[in-house]
């Protein structure tokens, strides 16, 4: 005897026939659908070969079998079931139509089965019916009285588009069309229904409604925002402006309500309005004069953008075609605006911030690779090239794309991928969005949504494999969208590769250049021209990379210097066979040499005394900062094998250019962040990773100096022990690019030696380190500043132990003792330089503090240097180092803790100040609210002085006036383009929290 199992029938030991040909059509749950196929109305048909293959056919065959079922079950009585299954074996169209879009939208399946006479809109199959405008769509809407009978209407016509999208009478361009034009003809009934209920505000006004975005642009989604904006004017001439704007405003109220409000049967779609000027917080109806006032006076570069799908579709449609009129000369002006290219800048910046972190890789819209990124790289061609070119003129996004391929301005192939792309972009949106009528640009993660899906676009074999392989492919494509449309044509316009093809004319490629932040675009073409012409491997290997160099200079504040030192880098290495194999092969090199190129002229300068160093941008590793130890090692290692002191040093400054150049590159690549790696968050780490790649490296050039001295002028033993004692930020670890080496020398006579020959051995060997690492040379000198020695500039350079002794016991001033806070040995003899710590700890940690003189002392110390040397004319606001709030408030109320309490807190005893902050802070001797104030405000001057340095490439203590060089420190501080203010807004705020915070607890504790 067979036993039943569960999933399907046995017959004779054999699942049924009609179990396994589901099973092939498709159906995922065979058993289930053998039941419903068992429904009546249904069952008389179960076997029918035409029904089965059409549900098969159908994206989800499950879901289609459901539906009908249902439906069929709605009718009114046995006739009308009969006449339903009838038609639906006898006539393919509905066949088809039908369970079409039962298999792929359940919501319209629920609409149906609650209005079950509505499957017969889909039985006619004329030919106007196959393309049916606003003219058809109204006449669909003709009987409609109120918001519940506007709502069934509505969908039954939904009904007939789902219908041939699914079908394939229709690819997604005129399916979108035919959706806005369905959004017309509903804005109209809707207003109609508005004016009916309230006739006196109809007579008083006359009210026109402009589609904008995806409906203004004939390329609307199932479900979608519908954008507008609202333009009013007096019935009458003569009649009350106010008034008249306020009756209106109740019928633009009301006709959005009619549209966007619940009722039993659900809702159409939102009318949004927020597109007006203003936005939410202006009027929503304004005349057409109100309208042109704020687009001349206050309107931004997205607002004229927006303006680009501009349509009338309702109400007083005369009035919508001035209004269209009178503001698309703006529109085509708006390339000519002074803050355009920063605009640009911003609006090519993917809008990604506010999508969640898992959602990301599944938006449609916004995320990498996606729709937003088509529409609006495509509008900003039109903005910079629809001036001069009207075909450029369309509100449709691929439409436009044509025209742009048309003109030149985009590349054929690329426009014809571009074009795949967006199309499989937004089917796949419409197959998400039709099943629950939900508006959502996430692709699902279930198996059963992305398998129905698949099938719904074509894939039958794979859906769920094939989709997603579909879509990487065409998201990878869109990603690489700015290099195709804003870029390569503009080597093309150079290349002159292939007569014939229409290129990019010169005076168009030197406005797309201006729009993209270039302020030289003829310079800007020469280069191009340069790199990029002839037929030879180097120049096809540059064609390849400059159009992703291009964008990446232009995301920076100075492109013209950007592609100015790519040329240069490029002419210098052009020859070396690894260079440009680098570049194009190892994924990092190339953006880190983009980014490094145009964020200043610091690195660049670096980097041409020496290119061969754009090696370290390619290498996994080549941007970590080496220690100490390692840096000595190879400086001295340099000297070894030199001929001479002059030629050691050489060699040293040689590996210090090296190494500043790995620490300004490491700096900057990620304070601005790269396209797979976020810019890093951690600004305090950032800064202190400089600090401590800058001091060891200064440290390591020292110890190689004074070992090439001593070699070259003694041989291998000085007459007296030797060591320098790094001082001031040197010591603290926290040297920035521009600093001088502060230091102090001391040395004690090696026994038998006389102490005249002993000093002037010491004396010697300070003069020439100072004097060799200042010679003019391809590298960049070293200053070393002892201003800090006893007696300052009228003491000796260099003194002995017991003379540091005498001195600092009998003369030594309370300054001394706080500069000696940040003394650290770094180079020469390791036990003298310990023995001249243990020498002053008890001065810079003095037994119980200071005393109430010594902190007074300290204090009017501090009130001198804020009046006396700040600069003549300098910002206190914005001075860094002694402005207020700036890094010299924050180190002394450091430094008088640590003078007061570093003998008891052995966590104060170090030469760093966040470090000292943050043990203060842990012993209670400041609240943790006011540590961070400090150190915010810190690290902020601490990185802006760094960003000077970066960006002039010489040392500054203030944000630097040109535009374009406060822009490059804006960027590396994190500010997008246009954003300067709010650096400087900022920064002052941050500081002025800090000074409120060091007169408390430095004049007032």
């Amino acid at each position: 005897m067979s036993v039943p199992h569960e999933g399907g029938r046995w017959t004779g030991g054999r699942r049924s026939s009609t179990f396994t040909r589901l099973l092939r059509l498709g159906f995922t749950d065979p058993s289930t659908a053998e039941r419903l196929l068992d429904a009546p109305g249904l069952s008389a048909v179960r076997s029918d070969p035409l029904l089965l293959d059409a549900l098969g056919a159908a994206a989800d065959p499950d879901l289609a079998l459901l539906g009908l079922v249902r439906l069929v079950e709605a009718q009114d009585d046995e006739t009308a079931r009969r006449e339903l299954v009838d038609t639906l074996v006898a006539a393919k169209p509905l066949r088809d139509r039908l369970l079409g879009v039962l298999g792929s939208s359940e919501a319209l399946a629920d609409h149906l089965a609650r209005h079950s006479k509505d499957w017969r809109a889909l039985v006619t199959y004329e030919s106007g019916d196959l393309h049916p405008g606003v003219e058809e769509f109204e006449q669909g809407l003709v009987d409609v009285t109120d918001e519940v009978s506007l709502r069934i209407a509505y969908r039954r016509c939904l009904l007939s588009i789902a219908a041939r999208d699914v079908c394939g009478t229709t690819d997604i361009t005129e399916t979108a069309a035919e959706l806005a034009d369905l959004a017309t003809a509903t804005l109209r009934a809707a207003l109609a229904i508005a004016r009916t209920a309230s006739p006196a505000d109809a007579a008083l006004c006359r009210l026109s409604v402009i589609a904008m975005g995806k409906c203004g642009g004939h390329e609307l989604n199932y479900v979608s925002d519908v954008d507008v904006i609202f333009v009013g004017e007096p019935a009458d001439g003569s009649a009350d402006e106010g008034k008249a704007i306020q009756a209106a405003t109740r019928l633009a109220s009301h006709m959005m309500r009619i549209c966007s409000d619940t009722t039993v049967e659900g809702t159409i779609w939102p009318v949004d309005a927020n597109l007006r000027p203003e936005g939410r917080n202006g009027p929503l109806v304004r005349t057409l004069s109100s309208h042109l006032a704020y687009y001349q006076r206050w309107a931004k570069t997205w607002e004229f953008q927006a303006l680009l799908k501009a349509r009338p579709v309702a109400g007083d449609l005369d009035l919508g075609e001035e209004y269209v009129a009178a503001v698309a000369p703006m529109v085509w002006q708006v390339s000519e605006r002074e803050n355009f290219v920063p605009d640009v800048q911003k609006m090519r910046k993917r809008v990604v911030a506010n999508i969640p972190a898992g959602e990301k890789d599944r938006e449609l819209k916004l995320g990498p690779g996606g729709l937003r990124d088509v529409e609006f790289a495509v509008q900003l061609l039109q903005l910079v090239h629809g001036r001069t070119d009207i075909a450029l003129r369309s509100g449709t996004t691929l439409d436009a794309l044509a025209a742009l391929a048309d003109g030149g301005y985009v590349g054929r192939v690329d426009a014809v991928q571009l074009d795949d792309a967006y199309r499989f972009l937004r089917t796949l949106e419409h197959r998400i969005q039709l099943y629950k009528l939900r508006r959502t640009h996430l692709v699902p993660e279930g198996d059963p949504d992305l398998r129905r899906i698949g099938r719904s676009m074509g894939m039958r074999t794979e859906p769920i494999t094939d989709l997603k392989r579909a879509w990487r492919r065409h998201t990878s494509v869109v990603r690489r969208l700015h290099e195709k449309l804003f870029y390569r044509p503009l080597l093309d316009a150079v290349a002159q590769l292939a007569p014939g093809e229409t290129r990019l004319r010169a005076d168009a490629a030197r406005e797309r250049l201006v729009a993209l932040g270039y302020a030289d675009p003829s310079a800007a073409m020469r280069h191009l021209e340069a790199l990029a012409s002839g037929v030879s491997r180097k120049a096809a290997i540059q064609r390849t990379l400059l159009p992703v160099l291009l964008g990446w200079f232009a995301d920076s504040a100075d492109p013209d210097a950007g592609l100015l030192n790519f040329r240069k880098v490029s002419d210098a290495l052009g020859k070396t066979p690894w260079y440009l194999r680098l570049l194009r092969d190892e994924g990092a090199a190339a953006e880190n040499l983009a980014r490094v190129l145009s964020a200043g002229r610091l690195a660049p300068d670096l980097l041409m005394r020496a290119p061969e160093a754009v090696a370290l941008l390619g290498d996994e590793r080549g941007l970590e900062p080496r220690g100490q130890a390692q840096l000595e090692q190879e400086a001295l290692a340099a000297v070894r094998r030199a001929e001479g002191g002059e030629q050691g040093v050489s060699s040293a400054r040689a590996v210090r250019r090296r190494e500043l150049l790995r620490t300004a590159a490491a700096d900057i690549i990620a304070s601005y962040g790269t396209e797979d790696t976020p810019a890093v968050t951690d600004r305090g780490a950032l800064v202190d990773q400089v600090g401590a790649a800058v001091s060891d490296l200064t440290a390591a050039t020292l110890a190689g100096t004074l070992r090439a001295v001593v070699r070259d002028g003694w041989g291998d033993t000085l007459p007296t022990r030797f060591a320098v004692i790094a001082m001031g930020r040197f010591g603290g670890h926290e040297l920035s690019y521009g600093s001088d080496a502060d230091v102090l020398f001391v040395h004690e006579p090696r026994e038998g030696v006389d102490d005249h020959e002993a000093a002037q051995a010491a004396n010697k060997v300070v003069s020439e380190m100072r004097r060799l690492l200042a010679l003019p040379s391809a590298d960049p000198p070293l200053l070393i500043d002892a201003d800090l020695r006893p007696e300052g500039k009228s003491g000796p350079l260099v003194r002995t132990l017991k003379s540091y002794e005498a001195y600092y016991r009998r003369w030594s001033l309370v300054w001394e003792s706080q500069a000696l806070l940040r003394a650290q040995p770094v180079a020469g003899d390791g036990e003298l330089s310990r023995a001249f710590i243990d020498l002053i700890d008890p001065l810079r940690y003095p037994a119980e503090g200071l005393g109430d003189d010594a902190v007074l002392e300290i204090r009017r110390l501090k009130a001198r240097m804020e009046s006396e040397r700040l600069p003549r004319g300098a910002d206190p606001t914005l001075h860094t180092k002694l402005g207020r709030g700036g890094l010299s408030d924050v180190e002394w109320t450091v430094q008088l803790l640590q003078l007061r309490h570093g003998w008891a807190e052995p966590g104060l005893r170090t030469t760093r100040t966040r470090e000292a902050l943050a043990a203060a802070c842990a012993a209670g001797l400041i609240p943790a609210e006011d540590a961070e104030i400090l150190d915010e405000a810190w690290v902020l001057a601490a990185r802006v002085r760094n960003a000077v340095m970066l960006v002039r490439g010489r040392p500054g203590d203030t944000f630097p006036s040109d535009g374009r060089e406060l822009g490059a420190v804006g960027r590396y501080l994190g500010y997008d383009p246009g954003h300067v203010g709010d650096m400087l807004d900022d920064y002052r705020r941050t500081t002025r929290r800090a000074r409120a915070v060091m007169e408390e607890r430095f004049y007032g504790g």
